[in-house]
């Protein structure tokens, strides 16, 4: 059976700090959760945090200026489509992006300065960006 498809009008939030994405020891030590976004990801042979800028431990390997979008969720895991109508709008766009997923929803990170062609781009695929209000460009 073919998985249903969708392409939403989905909400998305500007969240209100910068971040960034950082490269950790696999054994650690880990910084403690904090800020309005932190992920911890711990493969094999790699460990990534993405996190408020300001809580990249020191001497971390990181690339920071990213602000991040959030989708409002939850989606059902059985929903198809739904990252991919906000990705591919950015792609065709030359939007590059970092994604992560949570269990209920997603989160896409863009580089700061993309920021205005990102808005631009997700309000022309039908989507709504709500936080944007002080944001440099919006």
């Amino acid at each position: 059976m073919a998985a249903w498809k969708v392409s939403p009008s989905l909400s998305l939030s500007l969240l209100p700090a910068g971040f960034a994405v950082a490269q950790l020891p696999i054994g650690g030590p880990f910084p403690a959760p904090g800020g309005s976004l932190f992920s911890l990801t711990l493969a094999a042979d790699e460990c990534s945090l993405v996190c408020e800028e300001h809580l990249v431990p020191e001497g971390a390997r990181a690339q920071r200026g990213w602000v991040a979008l959030k989708l409002h969720g939850p989606f059902e895991f059985s929903l198809t489509g739904i990252l991919a109508s906000v990705l591919n709008p950015l792609r065709d766009a030359g939007v590059g992006i970092f994604a992560l997923s949570t269990f209920n929803t997603d989160y896409v990170l863009v580089a700061r300065n993309q920021l205005p062609a990102t808005l631009t781009t997700l309000r022309n695929a039908g989507h709504t960006v709500l936080g944007t209000e002080n944001a440099a460009g919006a």
